[in-house]
């Protein structure tokens, strides 16, 4: 049976089930508690507020991990009107890790793409874990090119942890899919709206997130690797994934200043998974917002403007400023080592 409690949720759960009992007991006895349980609400919700406001990285990665947490296909419905869902990629399969189609947005046609997970392991099976083979990726490509024929909006999804590794994947080309698909969206002539929903791992999650406006959900990472993986290759111990998930800097706080991405969207207290509906509400405001914006620049303009701001990110240093920019790190000031984007998007080195 999969746990759905994390371990720093626990003191919360105990505090709720004493409240349900006390006010079970009030019912079935015919007694008066309601002092003693507004107490107990008042002492509840006070303790979610100081567990949900002091989150580490890797709590918000268990978070991003958690198995109620909202899929895509939860979002479209929630989101979207009259969704056609579209399959395959016309030359090898359909892939059920990745979903795509056409849908309205207030009005406006968009075509939607993003990664699906199961909810149990028959789904799981089915969506191979939320881990697209090559034909996801051409499949989504497929429809991105085609929204840009039509000149409609794309609105991606991203949660995966991942591309699928397997060998069947690799011979069929899953690093030159993921390439492919990180160039051809770089300079797709239509509006491109990313939503970091839970996971972005590695190229998984690169090759459907290159847009004009990316947006991050206060829970969701979005890093080259696992802090797992990162963990096994750095210190050859998979056991210190908190270790790395701390050094990784990979949570939407993170992602914001470092400007990887323009806008960290807040979940309802406890997580999207508690208020599914209220989360929605937020991410189709903020597309709506960016869509609106987005569709008044020429294509062109909107390729150029797309290009420069993937020329912003990160940065270099020469062997003559390394020792530099050694000392800078050392002394906190990451950002200017790095060369990162400064508070007006202008590179510091």
């Amino acid at each position: 049976m999969i746990n759905l409690t994390l371990d720093f949720e626990k003191p919360l759960v105990e505090l709720e089930k004493r409240i349900e009992e006390l006010r079970n007991f009030s019912q079935e006895k015919e007694i008066d508690l309601s002092q003693e349980i507004a107490t107990l609400e008042k002492k509840a919700e006070s303790l979610r507020r100081e567990i949900f406001d002091n989150l580490t990285p890797w709590q918000r990665i268990q978070i991003a991990r958690h198995p109620r947490r909202p899929t895509t296909l939860d979002y479209i419905g929630l989101i979207f009107d009259g969704f056609i869902e579209l399959h395959g990629d016309r030359s090898f399969r359909d892939d059920g890790a990745m979903v795509g189609g056409i849908a309205s947005l207030g009005g406006r046609p968009v075509t939607v793409v993003g990664t699906q997970k199961g909810r149990d392991t028959k789904e799981n099976l089915a969506r191979n874990f939320g881990m697209p083979h090559p034909e996801g990726y051409r499949k989504a490509l497929r429809l991105m090119k085609q929204a840009e024929k039509f000149h409609r909006p794309i609105v991606s999804f991203v949660d995966v942890v991942g591309a699928y590794p397997g060998v069947e994947a690799e011979e069929r080309g899953q690093g030159e899919i993921i390439a492919r698909n990180i160039a051809d969206m770089s300079r797709l002539a239509t509006c491109i709206v990313v939503v970091i929903t839970g996971e972005g791992g590695s190229g998984g999650a690169l090759a459907i997130a290159v847009g004009d406006r990316l947006l991050m959900l206060e829970n969701a990472y979005f890093s080259v690797i696992s802090p797992e993986g990162c963990a096994a290759i750095l210190w050859k111990n998979g056991s210190r994934a908190q270790e790395a998930a701390e050094v990784l800097k990979l949570t939407a706080p993170d992602m914001k200043r470092l400007g990887i991405v323009d806008d960290v969207l807040p979940e309802p207290l406890g997580a999207a998974h508690k208020d599914r509906e209220a989360m929605a509400r937020v991410i189709r405001e903020a597309i709506i917002s960016s869509i609106d914006e987005l569709s008044g620049i020429p294509p062109r303009r909107l390729v150029e403007r797309r290009y420069a701001r993937l020329g912003r990110i990160g940065g270099f240093v020469t062997r003559e400023t390394a020792a530099e920019g050694l000392a800078e790190a050392a002394s906190g000031d990451v950002v200017k080592a790095v060369g990162l984007p400064g508070p007006k998007g202008e590179a510091t080195s």
